[in-house]
């Protein structure tokens, strides 16, 4: 087996009672790292550091982690204004929050031959989220039910947008005064 040591240097190929003789002298275990290769790799180190720092990493990488979940708001074809208004107030919280939000639109009955009726709310609802969403998914039936899902816009992108053009156009303006006037 190929054998390096725990700073990474290579130690050559050797047998395996050779290389736990090594690392038992150094008072450091012996893990394969590659079964498969040809032949397979060993490295001499202190596994349970090893174990400890990986689940350190994994840990940091938990907590810088954002939990995105899906809310819904359901709706029917021929919602009133004021329940429409309530229904819309809370997608733009959930919104808001950064949660993806699905909105359906569920039928009944007769109202199931009528689906325009559906991309007509469906259509009021992304008008009236504006610019900071976009959809994610169209409107689509399923069943007796018509979802569409939205997100919110990345916050990174547009405010490097904003960065960019509020610079170019402070050089735009002049410094002192009015450039009309002649001396």
């Amino acid at each position: 087996m190929r054998v390096t040591s725990a700073d990474g240097a290579q130690l050559g190929i050797m047998p395996t009672r050779e290389a736990l003789r090594m690392a038992e002298e150094q008072h450091l275990d012996l893990v394969e790292v590659a079964p498969k290769a040809k032949p397979p790799v060993c490295r001499i180190m202190d596994f349970g550091k090893y174990r400890y720092e990986q689940q350190k990493r994994e840990k940091e990488a938990r907590k810088k982690q954002k939990v995105i979940s899906i809310k819904e708001v359901k709706l029917r074809p021929h919602i009133e204004q004021h329940d429409f208004d309530v229904k819309l107030k809370n997608a733009l919280r959930f919104v808001g929050e950064g949660n993806k939000v699905k909105v359906t639109i569920m039928f009944r009955g007769r109202e199931m031959s009528h689906p325009e009726l559906g991309k007509e709310v469906l259509a009021r609802v992304a008008e009236a989220l504006g610019d900071g969403v976009s959809i994610e998914r169209n409107a689509k039936m399923e069943g007796r039910n018509m979802s569409m899902v939205v997100a919110p816009k990345s916050q990174k992108s547009s405010n490097k947008s904003k960065r960019s053009s509020a610079p170019k156009a402070e050089k735009n303006q002049p410094k002192g005064g009015n450039n009309n006037a002649k001396d």
